[in-house]
């Protein structure tokens, strides 16, 4: 569990210099220049991520059982998979009505995806992993509006067939996500 939390912390950590850094992050933007910048926080951001998957997929071999929830639950979150896939998406299709409504879809997809997750997760990393994830989506939903009350972004037009577009690429996404990729990836059947 301990090589989880170090991924947690460094993956976590590196998207946390919005929440907690911002004027270091942007005196380091200057200093390197944006593209620097960019490919040096990916680069911490995909090991941390690499080593938090690793540890929870060494946590789950020996495991820490704090409850069992409910099999009724695993309805619900594949449920609730559904929209959180489609709020993914929506942070990067332009111009979809959704992402302007919502403003931040991408966190908000996180916090329903952990949500979900400790909905059906009872071990103590399963707990950890998805509560991190959960408290980072939450302060970083609050600082992005924070800036964004300092900083009012500009009005964009929406258009329906980018909303639409949105909605089917994330309907797909999820359908081929659990019926296919999760049980490839994590190991466990959505459906079954």
């Amino acid at each position: 569990m301990t090589i989880m939390i170090l991924g947690l912390l460094i993956f976590l950590g590196s998207h946390s210099v919005r929440i907690f850094a911002e004027n270091w992050r942007q005196h380091q933007v200057d200093k390197l220049g944006l593209t620097t910048w960019k490919v040096a926080y990916s680069a911490v951001s995909v090991v941390g991520l690499a080593i938090a998957i690793y540890g929870f997929g060494q946590m789950r071999m020996d495991p820490i059982y704090i409850w069992f929830p409910p099999m009724g639950l695993r309805h619900a979150v594949a449920l609730l998979m559904l929209p959180a896939f489609i709020f993914l998406v929506a942070a990067y299709v332009p111009r979809n009505a959704i992402k302007a409504k919502l403003g931040h879809p991408m966190m908000l997809s996180v916090k329903v995806w952990a949500l979900a997750h400790l909905l059906v997760n009872g071990r103590l990393g399963d707990i950890i992993f998805f509560s991190a994830f959960l408290v980072w989506a939450i302060l970083a939903f609050k600082a992005a509006k924070k800036r964004d009350r300092l900083h009012p972004p500009a009005a964009v037009a929406t258009s329906i067939p980018a909303t639409v577009a949105t909605v089917i690429i994330g309907v797909v996404a999820y359908v081929l996500f659990a019926l296919h990729l999760h049980m490839l990836l994590i190991g466990v059947p959505v459906f079954g």
